[in-house]
Order: structure tokens, then C-alpha cells, then sequence
């Protein structure tokens, strides 16, 4: 990442591998930062404790520069009648695998917002990279950072979402398209202006100043090339990293992305309460209501649709949350190194042509 905008970290390509929660690991992203490009870490799910190791394993495999991920997410709006009629929705696909629903929604997840003890462990661990999902901290939790020489990057899906990030005073933004893999980075997740990659690009490019990362539906050099073209420093990819013997993703997960051009992805907020994009199962087709307000605040709905997942593991894998992009079908297996290696030289080729 040797653009201008992104100087000081002393990154080679202009890639960095999405955090991506749950298929991420230190040595995934040790592979990618040691291969020239910038790794990242998601610690969003995870305690403060759990954290700390998990950036000091990937510091053990690597001395370059990684990116940590946080979810920034406001905290989930009860409603005891939503949650019981949604786990009343879900309780016939318990009843499939012989499994009791849950008795009530949790909060498995702990926004960075509310968590003093992960910006801690921020502080004394120092990561090259922090990055924000879901919105933003408080201002001064961003200076804190990088008063120790954090660069701070933020998932941004509009205009007026970048401009709150630039007015917070984040380093960076990180334009995710709807395209993207995964969940939307929306501060709102009741509103999606669902703006392609390469036209929120654009449009940022013509308005901010701060350096622009594109993120969604990109899997190639050639993809790569257009987004420098169109304004982006570099390129933010996930679903062409999950195949990658590094990954944390099951083998069902890997069969499903292998499928080529007959994986087919959409959005749902079913699985978790928070649009997000994946390969279609059952969440999309039997279980997404006509009504979003329906569907109780993430990460409520996660905790009962997680369950579902684990009750079904056994016989069924259509409740399986298998978070792809719209470029899914294209997507390698290969070690990391080689599929960097791989993308820069397509990267040239297409520069070059």
C-alpha cells in the first residue's frame, strides 16, 4: 500500500484481507501482512482478554503491520413481545433437529462503545491498524489511539456515513459496497442506501479527502485495477480469502464457495438482526419476514439463529451462516501468499494493458 494515503505503514500491495469474524485467524492474517499486503484480526466477538491474544499470536507470526477489527454497534432496542414471537418463528426449525429453542435473546456481543476494557488492551498492544464496524467510538477514543500511532479506518456504505467519520477524525475509509460478503457496515442498519462499490467510490472520491478503501465484490486484479482507477488507495477482500487453507472455514462452508457460478448470495437480516449478505439458505427462504421490524435488534437474533445452526449441524446445513460476496463464484483456494502473489500480478497485467 505504498499510495500517499496510506503511507507510513510500509505496505507493498494495495490489499488488505477483510477481518471477516469467525473465518479470520492470526494466521490468516500473518500470511497476508508477511506476503506484502495488510492482514486483519476481528476481535469484535470476543472478550478484551480473548483480544490481547489473539494480536499477540498474529504478532508472533508476523513483524508487519495487521489490522484489528471492532464492532461498534448501538446496543439493541428490547422488545419482549418481537423477541418471543421471533423465537415462536424459529421454534418448527428447532423442532426438526429435536431441539428446544431458546428461552430468551442474549447479547452475545459487546460493542466496542461499551467496552473500556477493549480500548485498553488497544492502548497497550499498539496494532499497526484498528478498524470500525457497525459505526463509530467517541472521538476522543479515536485520538487515544492513535495518539499511540494506531491508523484508524472506518466501514463506511454512504456519504453521510463518511462524513461522520471524517467529522469523528478517522484515518481512512473504507467504502463498503452492497456487494460485500458478510454484514453491511451500515451505522443504521434500518437504512441502506445499498450503493454499488465502485459508484460509493466515486462519489466519495468527489467530496472527502481522506483516503478511500474499496470494499465489495472484488476478487481479481482486474477488480482491483478498477478500483484504483476510480479512486480507492486500495482494496478491502474477504470472500477471496475464506478458501485459503489459513482460514477458519469449515469444510461445508468451503464445498458451498466452491459451487463456482452456481453460488447464488443475498441479503437477510434473519440470521443475525443486521442485513448482512451470504449464501442462500433456509434464513432467506423460509424464514425472512415480510416485515424487518419483525426481526429483534442484532445481536439478539444472532444468539437464537446461532443456536439453530448448532442444532441443525448435524443433519442439516441450510442454517449454516456462510457470509459470501457477489463475487463468490470466483473465488480461489489457494494458500494466502500465493493468492496475493496471484492478485498482483493480475493487478499489473490489467495496469498494463
Amino acid at each position: 500500500m505504498n499510495s500517499s494515503g496510506l503511507a507510513g505503514l510500509g505496505i507493498t500491495h494495495p490489499i488488505i484481507q477483510a477481518p471477516m469474524a469467525g473465518v479470520s485467524t492470526p494466521e490468516l492474517a500473518a500470511a497476508v501482512s508477511n506476503a506484502g499486503a495488510l492482514g486483519s484480526i476481528a476481535v469484535g466477538a470476543v472478550n478484551a482478554d480473548t483480544a490481547r491474544q489473539l494480536i499477540q499470536r498474529t504478532r508472533a507470526l508476523t513483524d508487519q503491520p495487521f489490522n484489528v477489527n471492532l464492532f461498534c454497534h448501538q446496543q439493541p432496542q428490547r422488545s419482549a413481545q418481537v423477541e418471543q414471537a421471533w423465537i415462536e418463528r424459529l421454534t418448527p426449525h428447532f423442532d426438526r433437529f429435536g431441539a428446544n429453542p431458546p428461552a430468551q435473546l442474549n447479547e452475545i456481543y459487546l460493542s466496542f462503545l461499551d467496552d473500556p476494557n477493549m480500548l485498553a488492551v488497544l492502548l497497550e498492544e499498539q496494532p499497526a491498524v484498528v478498524s470500525f464496524h457497525f459505526g463509530l467510538p467517541e472521538a476522543a477514543w479515536i485520538k487515544q489511539l492513535q495518539n499511540r500511532g494506531v491508523l484508524t479506518l472506518a466501514c463506511v456504505t454512504s456519504l453521510s456515513e463518511a462524513q461522520l467519520a471524517i467529522a469523528a477524525g478517522v484515518d481512512a475509509l473504507v467504502a463498503q459496497g452492497v456487494e460485500a460478503g458478510g454484514h453491511r457496515g451500515l451505522f443504521d442498519p434500518h437504512q441502506d442506501s445499498r450503493l454499488m462499490t465502485m459508484d460509493l467510490v466515486t462519489q466519495l472520491a468527489s467530496f472527502v479527502e481522506q483516503p478511500i478503501i474499496a470494499a465489495g465484490g472484488i476478487m481479481t486484479g482486474a477488480d482491483i485495477a478498477a478500483a484504483l482507477s476510480a479512486g480507492a488507495v486500495a482494496v478491502q477482500m474477504g470472500t477471496a480469502f475464506v478458501l485459503c487453507p489459513e482460514s477458519s472455514a469449515n469444510a461445508r462452508y468451503r464445498a458451498n464457495l466452491c459451487r463456482g457460478a452456481s453460488v447464488n448470495t443475498e441479503i437477510t437480516s434473519a440470521i443475525s438482526g443486521r442485513p448482512a449478505r451470504g449464501i442462500i439458505n433456509r434464513a432467506h427462504t423460509e424464514i425472512e419476514p415480510d416485515n424487518r421490524a419483525d426481526i429483534p435488534d442484532y445481536p439478539l437474533t444472532y444468539d437464537a439463529m446461532k443456536q439453530l445452526a448448532t442444532a441443525a449441524a448435524q443433519g442439516d446445513e441450510g442454517y449454516a451462516a456462510h457470509w459470501a460476496g457477489t463475487g463468490a463464484g470466483l473465488a480461489r483456494s489457494m494458500p494466502a501468499a500465493q493468492l496475493v502473489e496471484t492478485l498482483v500480478s493480475e493487478l499489473q497485467a490489467s495496469l498494463n494493458s
